[in-house]
């Protein structure tokens, strides 16, 4: 078993360029789901079992309920967030990939699709918080989470929650821009975290980590409580900043985290301290008849 599960991780590294030296500290650790490696961040969360909660758990009729991974109540010292990803956008280049970034561009009716069934999928949990970006492509999701709760009393705003934190990275003078036009070689750079070459007007992916960190800490810190249950909607780089801070993969290889659009991603958090447990699943897309999306530069 163990050297079918190390054969699967091997697997995963070579799609998506995560080293294999970073996956081999992962797999003395049970993954609770097979959609994508985990680290349980932990180790007295694997051994203690603290009482669970059961109001993580929606009424929802089961015959309703999209199935995805498996996952356990939360625990009633920890918090749990579902950070979820916006659908497909009207690329603003048309035929042209281009970069959109920080733009405020518009779900394609196929995106509008997905951020629903996002939202069906979590109809089956309680939620207590709903955040989401203050461009409209993730309030659109946010507002669709909220639509699917059962339980309305148990949300504490009946809007979603705006954080300026949660907004995409920003691309600055490279919006509107492909990847040839921008050239092979400054991008490569600028994945790579060399600030030198940040664009005008935008910013670098430690900077937006930073940014991201701190609003995630306010949403954790100042608004929800042990035993909460809440998501994020927002974006790709958003995300990916918020897995490789959980699954300690350097800020500068954060680029290979592959985040479909209008995927799941569930993390627990302490309850006292707002430090990252256990990421339970990466981008989980509930699977509902969906053409497959274009999912271009970001």
């Amino acid at each position: 078993m163990f050297m079918k599960l190390t054969s699967i991780l091997f697997a995963f590294a070579l799609r998506t360029g995560i080293t294999s030296a970073w996956l081999l500290q992962q797999v003395s650790v049970s993954p609770t789901t097979t959609y994508f490696p985990f680290r349980r961040l932990s180790s007295a969360s694997a051994t203690s079992s603290p009482p669970l909660s059961a109001s993580s758990i929606s009424a929802t009729s089961s015959s309703t309920i999209i199935q995805g991974p498996e996952l356990p109540p939360v625990a009633a010292t920890a918090k749990r967030l579902f950070f979820v990803r916006h659908g497909e956008v009207k690329n603003p280049g048309g035929d042209r990939p281009v970069f959109y970034g920080a733009l405020d561009v518009s779900l394609s009716p196929l995106g509008e699709e997905e951020a629903i069934a996002a939202g069906d999928y979590l109809s089956q949990f309680v939620l207590s918080h709903v955040f989401c970006s203050p461009l409209k492509r993730a309030i659109f999701g946010a507002e669709k989470v909220l639509e699917g709760q059962a339980n309305k009393k148990a949300l504490k705003s009946k809007t979603p929650v705006v954080f300026d934190g949660f907004t995409e990275l920003e691309r600055g003078e490279w919006c509107g821009k492909t990847k040839d036009e921008i050239g092979e070689e400054l991008m490569a750079r600028f994945d790579a975290c060399d600030e030198s070459v940040t664009p005008a007007g935008g910013e670098s992916f430690p900077a937006l980590k930073r940014r991201v960190m701190e609003a995630l800490h306010q949403a954790l810190g100042q608004h929800m409580q042990m035993g909460d249950v809440g998501a994020i909607v927002s974006h790709l780089q958003v995300t990916r900043c918020i897995l490789s801070e959980a699954m300690n993969i350097p800020t500068n290889e954060m680029v290979n985290i592959k985040i479909a659009t209008a995927s799941v991603t569930c993390i627990d958090y302490d309850g006292e301290t707002n430090q990252p447990l256990t990421v339970h699943f990466q981008s989980f897309k509930p699977n509902v008849g969906l053409a497959v999306a274009k999912d271009g530069a970001n």
